[in-house]
């Protein structure tokens, strides 16, 4: 945070504000556990997303949402420029009101629900376009792996840096036919594919943990999910690189307007995606790899969530208990 907020009387207050994150995305992801398997995505994701406004109405920041969902799905969004916040510091907003929303209609596993703060200029200003990630974790020589290199070379560094086989390497992407060249490269090189239908938040966090399931995860997804990736992996010490996919010159143009002067085109490091000091909390609504899912009773429900901060570098697992009786919205 900046010198202000380090001054005695913010430091208990930038704690707190962590936990008052998780209460936000604990919020969300209590109202959308209410359409989990119900089939309806939309329904899921504006119950999440009129949730986290009338969370985020308690949480004591002046907020700007600068990169969020929904443009390209048409869907209920936190649009960008969307004032949030009781008032307090200028801070920017990444959002994903359900990172997953299919996951949840239909009941499949890493449903999440994710927000990210920082101080006011630190994220990715970007419009809801694809962007070109990839991700490996702490403890490895800086430029390991190169998102511009052929998939194979990253593989052989990654593999050589960790001391492992590449037989051993797991790289994640999405199931998607675009990255099919992607997968064979990676079979090719002798490592193993773990794909995944959506989600790819919750895998690029478990690219950097050292128990995680995969090595490194890699492909094209939303730039709202690689902004929110990025923040995580701020927390985790890993590395990250990306680059905005323009699918027409309109997408390319709203880029160069959210951030003048800037190539729209430039291969983008970790601290271009989130920079300064990062907090970042998800749920879970459906069980997975990385939470497990809202666990909804008669007249309670618990959740599990997952908050960091990059200054500290401490991660945290909270289980929370919620009784209906006092949390109207979580009980539909």
């Amino acid at each position: 945070m900046s010198a202000d907020t380090r001054k005695g009387s913010f430091i208990v207050s930038d704690r707190n504000l962590a936990l008052e994150l998780v209460r936000v995305t604990e919020a969300a992801a209590l109202a959308s556990s209410h359409w989990t398997g119900r089939g309806d995505k939309n329904e899921a994701d504006g119950a999440a997303v009129e949730a986290m406004r009338t969370a985020f109405d308690t949480v004591a920041i002046d907020g700007t949402v600068v990169i969020g969902e929904g443009e390209m799905d048409e869907a209920p969004m936190l649009y960008i420029g969307e004032k949030v916040g009781a008032g307090g510091p200028a801070m920017d907003i990444a959002v994903d009101p359900l990172e997953g929303t299919t996951l949840c209609a239909k009941d499949l596993p890493n449903a999440l629900t994710v927000v990210a703060l920082a101080e006011k200029g630190n994220f990715l200003h970007a419009p809801d376009v694809y962007m070109d990630k990839i991700v490996v974790g702490a403890g490895l020589p800086d430029g390991v792996v190169d998102l511009d290199a052929p998939i194979g070379e990253n593989i052989r560094n990654l593999a050589k840096a960790r001391g492992k086989d590449i037989g051993e390497i797991v790289l994640c992407a999405l199931d998607r036919d675009r990255h099919a060249e992607l997968i064979a490269k990676t079979r090719e090189a002798g490592a193993r594919v773990k794909l995944i239908s959506d989600g790819d938040v919750a895998a690029a966090i478990d690219a950097c943990f050292t128990q995680g399931s995969v090595d490194i995860y890699a492909g094209s997804g939303g730039a709202p999910e690689g902004v929110l990736a990025a923040a995580a992996v701020r927390c985790m010490n890993g590395q990250m690189q990306a680059r905005l996919l323009f699918e027409d010159d309109a997408q390319r143009e709203r880029a160069v307007t959210m951030n003048p002067g800037k190539n729209p085109d430039r291969k983008l490091g970790l601290t271009d995606l989130a920079s300064g000091d990062v907090l970042f909390s998800a749920t879970g609504v459906t069980s997975g790899f990385l939470l497990r899912g809202i666990r909804r009773h008669a007249d309670h429900a618990t959740t599990h969530s997952l908050v960091m901060r990059s200054k500290s570098g401490t991660l945290r697992f909270v289980e929370g208990h919620h009784n209906f009786a006092t949390k109207t919205w979580g009980a539909r």
